[in-house]
């Protein structure tokens, strides 16, 4: 929903995240035994959500990959840093 006087989004599904221009979307998954959530934009879910999609894996078991990865980077960066190293090596 978009505030009329500040222009901003917030989707009232996720805690009052709040962003110019674009909502965040929460998605949960379990990683190493535990539950853990996870709040990004959804142009990066877009991108992540292609990149499972053409490695032939759930998004889940995608996201589970970069989490045994990401070293000590928090998980939401992680994402992010690869749905970005994806849309940089796009045709």
């Amino acid at each position: 929903m978009r505030n009329a006087q500040t222009g901003l989004c917030r989707d009232d599904k996720n805690a009052g995240a709040t962003t110019p221009g674009s909502m965040l979307k929460k998605k949960s998954f379990s990683l190493s035994g535990h539950r853990t959530s996870v709040a990004l934009e959804t142009e990066f879910w877009a991108v992540l959500d292609g990149e499972a999609a053409r490695a032939k894996q759930s998004l889940a078991a995608f996201v589970a990959d970069i989490d045994k990865r990401r070293e000590t980077r928090p998980l939401a960066s992680a994402l992010r840093l690869s749905a970005l190293a994806a849309a940089k090596s796009a045709p």
